[in-house]
């Protein structure tokens, strides 16, 4: 089967989310300029460099009580500032609660059952239970192609780590089991890992 995206793909669903797979997940977490705070999961989320390390999220759409995107991009435009969580399959339930459709102001934290911690360098809270969390200054937001796609990128200022997460001094993610998205309503934990050398490496 091949289709353009412009002439529409003739399946039940549309297959680009099930074909670029697993896509990581950034929980992202913001406060806004009156204190308000904001969690929400972004799927088009992953690190794009190491030194200085920096990350990006997009954002697809709007809401109505917003005069720009949604709510984490708003409250990002106004502050510089987000945390990006990471999802551990023990906390899926609460990262699904916090996807839903809140006013403006209504705290996900709270609504999802979820303690907060205030990040080091920056004036944000992150997600406490969550095994890492990386901090973040915004250093550009970009208006992509379509209606309200807007691109977050950010340099990161703070990285946590939970204690039980580090073994003999690596981050094993299999101690928590990274949550990640498929396509659909499909996701999947990493439980198992194995390791290649490059060419040349011994």
């Amino acid at each position: 089967m091949f289709y353009k995206p412009e002439d529409g793909h003739g399946l039940p669903h549309n297959p680009f989310k099930a074909i670029v797979t697993p896509r990581p997940i950034g929980w992202i977490s913001t406060r806004d300029g009156n204190g308000l705070d904001n969690l929400a999961p972004y799927s088009f989320f992953n690190a794009i460099a190491d030194t200085p390390p920096q990350v990006m999220f997009s954002s697809l759409s709007s809401k109505a009580d917003r005069d720009f995107g949604k709510d984490s991009v708003s409250n990002i435009r106004d502050t510089g500032v987000f945390c990006v969580n990471i999802v551990e399959f023990a906390l899926r339930d609460a990262m699904n609660a916090s996807s839903a459709h809140l006013p403006a102001g209504e705290d996900e934290f709270a609504h999802a059952g979820l303690e907060k911690a205030e990040c080091e360098t920056i004036n944000c809270p992150r997600v406490a239970a969550a095994p890492a969390a990386l901090e973040c200054r915004m250093t550009q937001m970009i208006e992509l192609k379509g209606d309200s796609n807007i691109l977050v990128l950010g340099e990161v200022t703070g990285v946590y780590m939970r204690d039980n997460c580090l073994i003999d001094g690596i981050f094993d993610i299999t101690t928590y089991k990274p949550l990640s998205r498929l396509g659909y309503r499909d996701y999947a934990a990493i439980s198992e890992v194995f390791s290649l050398n490059r060419p040349g490496q011994s």
